[in-house]
């Protein structure tokens, strides 16, 4: 079977409207992208190398830089917290760990609240959640 080809090589002048029209879409897309709102708590946390972890069942605990507290992505008062706390405990047939996802700029007071009110809701066990280095710090190797 053959097929007629029309196909033809452009020697005219091309047009620069049809461009133009195109980057100033692109531009509108990416204004408009970086306002979209993202959901979620902002939280920043510190890195850190070579932290162990635990094979206990965990209650995380998230606290923003302005130290307010989330449990299961909501925000919640210390005092309803402790009781959360406490019915996770209740509820589990294994002990429990809480893992603390604090931001930066908390302070060591507030880690010290949370740790009192994990251990007075029944928990023994705390961790500090961080980031892992993106690149070996220099002069350590891979093992």
């Amino acid at each position: 079977m053959k097929f007629n080809r029309n196909a033809r090589i452009f020697k005219g002048q091309m047009d620069a409207a049809p461009v133009a029209a195109v980057f100033f879409l692109l531009v509108i897309f990416m204004l408009l992208a970086s306002l979209v709102y993202t959901p979620g708590i902002p939280i920043h946390l510190p890195v850190a190398d070579g932290l162990a972890g635990t094979d206990k069942p965990t209650v995380a605990v998230t606290v923003d830089a302005k130290g307010k507290l989330y449990f299961q992505n909501q925000p919640i008062e210390e005092g309803a917290l402790r009781e959360r706390l406490r019915m996770a405990v209740r509820n589990s047939t294994e002990p429990l760990a809480l893992v603390v996802e604090a931001d930066k700029a908390v302070s060591y007071e507030m880690l010290v609240r949370l740790t009192l009110l994990a251990k007075d809701a029944g928990i023994s066990e705390g961790w500090l959640a961080t980031l892992p280095r993106a690149f070996p710090a220099t002069g350590q190797q891979q093992p």
